[in-house]
């Protein structure tokens, strides 16, 4: 099942799909692992894939490297907040927190998706 599990995330991870989604809720459902353990081995597992994409989307110039200053500044500063915020949350409010938010991405994921399939790549 684990192999299963870690071959259909990185699948979806690779095309854009959110496969730490699929990792994080099997990780911290399935088995006994705490949320924080389950979303800083979702982290380990992202870094590959990220590294792959990057590659493969510098080389197809798909990169827009004048937006990397401000974007990386900012997302490694959130990054470094929430794993703060992490390690001080309690683990059953960190899984509570967790189920908020993927309630909230599916939420939008349903009621945007005929925005999406009119403008596939989400300019206005």
């Amino acid at each position: 099942m684990n192999v299963f599990i870690g071959f259909l995330a990185g699948a979806a991870a690779s095309m854009g799909l959110g496969g730490g989604f699929i990792f994080l809720v099997y990780l911290s459902v399935f088995t006994d692992t705490p949320q924080s353990i389950a979303q800083g081995a979702n982290l380990m597992f992202f870094l590959p894939i990220a590294l792959l994409s990057l590659i493969f989307h510098a080389k197809n110039k798909l990169i827009a490297f004048s937006a990397i200053k401000t974007y990386g500044f900012f997302g490694l500063l959130g990054a470094a907040a929430g794993c703060a915020a992490g390690m001080y949350i309690d683990n059953t409010l960190l899984r509570k927190l967790f189920a908020v938010l993927l309630a909230a991405v599916g939420a939008k994921e349903l009621f945007h998706r005929a925005d999406r399939q009119k403008n596939p790549d989400g300019e206005k």
